[in-house]
């Protein structure tokens, strides 16, 4: 429990106690020890009583009369009237005690509301404070002060050499890390380090764990914030954060500062559908004056991240800003090799797991996906009752990560698994046949979590840094052959395939607007770029091409599409044994692997007459 927390219970607990303490004392007037007037008369007339006191109240003639009977018992008794009492009493030959009337309580009466007024105020007083200095709801307190969270030197146990996979791009940080522990060396001849590192890259790639590395590894103070921290919805607060920030960093100089998604606070200026935005504007104002302008902030170095650097406003990019720019790429083989090793070492590994072959086959994989990858693993693991990571736990972790979770028990009529049985087995031969695109990894007809009825998933077996004209005609061939194999053997087409078409028609417009791989368009870039006015390009634009242009844009990518399904057509046809074999091992096993689809195209069965009936 916290102490703010600890502190508003003591309170609380202080309040109530005295408001019951209240209430207590102004009870006691009221309440009744249930001994009755009748008691006390009859006890009276047998000679029972042996003294009595009577007690007025302040508010008389009410009050009490404290009986002591000859058996040494005591009665108390309320009374509306203690003179009338006085004379019963008497009038039994009895001669009763009188006291003064007490006086009333200054302390109550006066001193007491007072404190607890006194009380309520320090109490809600305490608390406000309490909020503003923890940053929880006293948010209206402290709205210009920074949102930074600082790590300082020996905090930091994140050091260099636990970044896998990025050699390139820490060699090229080493000479930040050495200007913090030595600037003297660097300006004895006059050099000055970069003020500004951006680090671009896809989601998941290692961006902002190389800051923490290279702030790690000076041993030097690390301020890190996002950029959604500065914007609020008040205009002006997010040029008040980025100066408080900023006047934090130049007390714990040499330090770095990392803004994590700049792209949210660094937008370029005068754009999108609105125009522009007051507050955003003037945050990213504020932090191009700070990074330079009339400010000195010197050991100060500041580094971002982001995904999205082609819309961020051209001032910030600028040298004298951030000065370099660093893309931070997807790892290769062995980058991903030595990924898997850091996230293997707390998780005990069976001997059949090979981290190479795991290397091989998660081509694309960021570092972020293949820690995922080791820990839904190790999560089956866990769920089987074991305490180590088998071969077939990782396979099982790389169908759910790249496909969904496998749902075996989702009811599917016995045609509909026909159809899918065959729709896969087109997708697979061509996978196997074609050069660029294969080989497979896994054939399943079991519905996964993405709405699919099954899935063919490659293994490709090599990085790829760019695209070839023939590689992408056949990936749109393979998307394509689902479609055919329902079309040959039912003679009749489903919806299943409409997320390949899809697919196979975004690669063909590719080819022609983007890429310039068209013949008969030439290598023209007729990209429309009409989307971009939503993350932050400008709206008003005329369009790149003529009307008579995107209707040779539409012809061509018509002429792609159906060239590929008629090669994709042809293959499927030639190996039609393959297709009926490959579909009947689907629907015994409902799910095969490389060797076993392989061996499909070396067996020589014979041709069924009619190996598949048109569903009716």
């Amino acid at each position: 429990m916290s102490r703010n927390n600890r502190s508003f219970y003591l309170y609380f607990a202080i309040i109530i106690g005295l408001l019951l303490f209240t209430v207590w004392i102004g009870t006691l007037k009221v309440q009744n020890s249930g001994y009755t007037r009748g008691q006390f008369v009859d006890q009276l007339e047998n000679n029972e009583v042996a003294m009595v006191n009577i007690c007025p109240n302040r508010d008389t003639p009410t009050g009490s009369l404290e009986i002591t009977l000859k058996n040494g018992e005591e009665r108390t008794l309320y009374v509306t009237d203690v003179t009338e009492m006085e004379d019963l009493v008497r009038s039994y030959g009895l001669d009763p005690r009188v006291e003064n009337v007490p006086e009333e309580s200054w302390f109550l009466n006066s001193v007491f509301p007072i404190l607890i007024v006194v009380v309520v105020c320090v109490f809600f007083f305490v608390m406000m404070n309490a909020q503003n200095a923890g940053g929880g709801g006293g948010k209206m307190m402290n709205f210009g002060r920074s949102r930074a969270r600082l790590t300082l030197g020996g905090e930091n146990t994140i050091k260099l050499d636990k970044v896998a996979g990025l050699k390139e791009e820490k060699e090229e940080l080493e000479e930040i890390v050495e200007f913090l522990r030595d600037p003297g060396k660097f300006t004895k001849v006059g050099a000055r380090i970069p003020k500004g590192i951006l680090l671009e890259g896809a989601p998941g790639t290692g961006k902002t764990l190389l800051a923490k590395a290279i702030a790690g590894e000076a041993n030097v103070p690390f301020f890190s914030i996002s950029g959604s921290d500065f914007v609020e919805m008040f205009v002006g607060v997010g040029a008040s954060r980025v100066r408080d920030m900023f006047a934090e960093a130049k007390r714990h100089a040499p330090c770095i500062i990392f803004i994590d998604e700049i792209d949210a606070v660094a937008r370029r200026r005068g754009t999108g559908m609105g125009g522009g935005h007051d507050e955003r504007e003037q945050t990213l104002n504020q932090l191009l004056v700070e990074m330079d302008g009339f400010g000195v902030n010197e050991g100060i170095i500041v580094m971002a991240a982001t995904n999205r650097v082609d819309i961020l406003d051209p001032a910030i990019l600028r040298p004298g800003r951030f000065d370099r720019k660093i893309a931070v790429a997807r790892p290769d083989v062995r980058g991903r090799e030595d990924i898997l090793k850091v996230h293997a070492q707390n998780k005990p590994l069976g001997d059949d797991v090979d981290l190479e072959q795991i290397a091989q086959t998660t081509a694309g994989f960021t570092g972020a996906d293949l820690e995922n990858l080791l820990n839904e693993a190790a999560i089956n693991a866990a769920m089987e009752e074991r305490v180590f990571v088998k071969q077939e736990d990782i396979k099982k972790a790389f169908v759910k990560v790249g496909i969904g979770t496998e749902k075996k028990s989702r009811i599917i009529s016995p045609k509909e698994k026909r159809i899918t049985a065959y729709h896969e087995a087109g997708h697979a031969i061509l996978f196997h046949v074609l050069p660029d695109v294969g080989p497979v990894y896994t054939v399943s007809i079991i519905p996964t979590g993405v709405g699919a009825a099954g899935y063919t998933m490659p293994l490709p077996e090599k990085d790829e840094m760019f695209l070839t004209k023939g590689k992408i005609l056949q990936d749109i061939m393979v998307s394509l052959g689902g479609r055919i194999a329902e079309e040959l053997i039912f003679h009749d087409v489903t919806t299943g395939a409409q997320s390949d078409i899809k697919k196979a028609t975004k690669a063909a417009r590719s080819m022609v607007t983007r890429y310039g791989m068209s013949d008969k368009l030439g290598i023209i870039n007729y990209e429309d770029d009409d989307d971009e006015v939503f993350i932050g390009r400008d709206l008003a634009h005329a369009k790149n091409h003529s009307e008579e242009i995107s209707g040779q844009i539409d012809r061509e990518v018509k002429t792609i599409i159906d060239d590929c399904y008629g090669k994709a057509k042809a293959i499927i046809l030639e190996h039609e044994g393959v297709l009926h074999r490959c579909a009947e091992l689907l629907l015994e096993k409902e799910k095969i692997g490389r060797a076993e689809f392989e061996a499909l195209f070396d067996k020589k069965y014979p041709q069924p007459d009619d190996p598949a009936p048109t569903p009716a």
